[in-house]
């Protein structure tokens, strides 16, 4: 198996003259739903892709794309890669190592 990293990506379209951004979210998710390779999660801020840092790194720049496909003008996007070598990293493992410490904490 590949090396994997866990990284979050925000896309934000800037300029559509609607303070929603759920259809750009969407657009960005329908592109992650077409990387089988790939493991994500949804969250309130932003989305959490599991995979090598390769075809993380191509579908960060799809996800980017996605709104221009929707005819916006300017995208702004925000990346934090974790790119842990001295043992395998899960987007489920970092988690549970912070649970183990505050069981009480809902994922």
């Amino acid at each position: 198996m590949e090396k994997q990293v866990v990284a979050e990506v925000s896309v934000i379209p800037v300029g559509t003259g609607d303070t929603s951004v759920s259809k750009y979210v969407a657009a960005c998710l329908k592109v992650l739903e077409k990387s089988p390779d790939l493991s994500y999660q949804l969250t309130a801020m932003g989305t959490i892709i599991q995979g090598s840092l390769q075809r993380v790194l191509q579908v960060v720049k799809e996800m980017h794309e996605a709104p221009f496909n929707l005819g916006v003008s300017r995208v702004v996007t925000t990346v934090k890669i974790d790119d842990r070598r001295d043992k395998p990293v899960t987007i489920s493992s970092k988690v549970e190592a912070v649970r183990k410490l505050v069981p009480t904490v809902e994922a």
